[in-house]
C-alpha cells in the first residue's frame, strides 16, 4: 500500500483560520438538540468556503424512485455522451448534510474526471435510522446500472458518513454477489463505532448493527474493490481511514491511501478556505481518469 503525505506551508494556518471563524458562528442554545438539527439542515452553504459549483457541468435534478421511497440527486455531466458513473455521498454524521454542501467537488470532480457524478440525498437519522441510509446507497447503485446513460462502469465514493455508507455498501454488494463498484473512494470516512459521538444515539440507537453499517468490524474485506482512502493529519477520525485502508491491503485488495497532513475533518466541505480541499478534487479527478482510462 502506498501511503502518500500531501502537505503544504498553507494547510496549518488555512484550518487555524477556518475552524476560528466556524467557532465564532452563532450557535442556537434555546433550542433542544433535534430543533437545532433541523435548523442546520436548511442552512444553505456560504460560497464564501463552500466554493462555487464549476460551470463546465451540465446539472439536473432527478427523483429517484425505489420501493418504499423516493430520493433526491443530482447529476453533473461534463457532457452528453455516455461514460463511467460516480456515485457520491455527502458527509453529515448520518444526521445532516445535503448534496447542496459539496457542489465544488461534485461538480470539479465530474469535469476533471471525465465522469457522470450522481450526488445522492440519501435518508436522515433520527427519523430514518440505520440501515436506512445504507440501503439507500445500496439501491441506488443497482438504479443506476438500469437507469443513468453510462458506459457501464461504476464507482461509488463519499465524505464522512458518505465514506462509511460508500464502504458499507461495497460490503453488502460483495456478500450478496451483486456487482460490485469498480472503485471505492473514501474520504476521511467513519469507519467504527464511535458511541461518543453526537450522532450515534440517533444513528444506531439500541438496535443490533447490520451487516456493512460498521465497515471495520468486517471479519474480511476480501474481494472488495479497489480503493482510493483520504485522511486529514488533524481529523479525530484519521486513524479509522488508516486503519481501514491496511486492512483493505492486507486482505489483497489494492489500495491507495492519501493524507493531508495539517489539515481538518471535512476539508472537502470548505475548498474556497481550504487548499487542501482544491487539491483533493484535483487528485481524486485525476484518480477517476487512470482507474477508467
Amino acid at each position: 500500500m502506498t501511503h502518500e503525505l500531501v502537505d503544504s506551508p498553507l494547510y496549518g494556518p488555512e484550518t487555524d483560520a477556518l475552524r476560528k471563524l466556524l467557532a465564532d458562528q452563532p450557535d442556537h442554545p434555546d433550542l433542544d438538540p433535534y430543533e437545532a438539527l433541523l435548523l442546520d439542515r436548511e442552512e444553505l452553504p456560504d460560497a464564501a468556503v463552500a466554493g462555487d459549483p464549476d460551470p463546465r457541468a451540465a446539472v439536473e435534478d432527478i427523483t429517484i424512485a425505489l420501493p418504499g421511497r423516493t430520493l433526491q440527486a443530482r447529476i453533473y455531466r461534463p457532457s452528453p455522451r455516455p461514460r463511467p458513473v460516480l456515485l457520491w455521498l455527502h458527509g453529515g454524521g448520518f444526521v445532516g448534510g445535503d448534496l447542496r454542501d459539496i457542489e465544488f467537488a461534485t461538480s470539479g470532480i465530474a469535469v476533471g474526471g471525465n465522469v457522470t457524478v450522481v450526488s445522492l440525498n440519501y435518508r436522515l437519522a433520527p427519523e430514518n435510522p440505520c440501515p436506512a441510509g445504507l440501503q439507500d446507497v445500496s439501491d441506488t447503485l443497482t438504479w443506476i446500472r438500469e437507469n443513468v446513460a453510462g458506459d457501464g462502469r461504476i464507482a461509488v465514493g463519499g465524505q464522512s458518513a458518505g465514506g462509511a455508507l460508500a464502504a458499507g455498501a461495497c460490503q453488502l454488494a460483495r456478500d450478496a454477489g451483486a456487482p460490485l463498484p469498480d472503485r471505492q473512494i473514501l474520504c476521511y470516512p467513519v469507519l467504527d463505532l464511535h458511541p461518543h459521538s453526537d450522532w450515534h444515539e440517533w444513528y444506531f440507537g439500541e438496535r443490533d448493527i447490520p451487516p456493512g453499517a460498521v465497515p471495520l468490524r468486517a471479519a474480511t474485506l476480501a474481494g472488495l474493490p479497489p480503493a482510493l482512502v483520504l485522511a486529514a493529519g488533524r481529523d479525530w477520525l484519521r486513524d479509522d481511514a488508516l486503519t481501514y485502508a491496511a486492512r483493505l491491503e492486507q486482505d489483497g485488495v489494492p489500495t491507495r491511501l492519501v493524507e493531508y497532513a495539517d489539515t481538518m475533518h471535512a476539508f472537502l466541505n470548505f475548498p474556497a478556505a481550504l487548499s487542501a480541499g482544491r487539491h483533493a478534487v484535483e487528485l481524486i479527478a485525476a484518480d477517476l481518469r487512470a482507474t477508467f482510462a
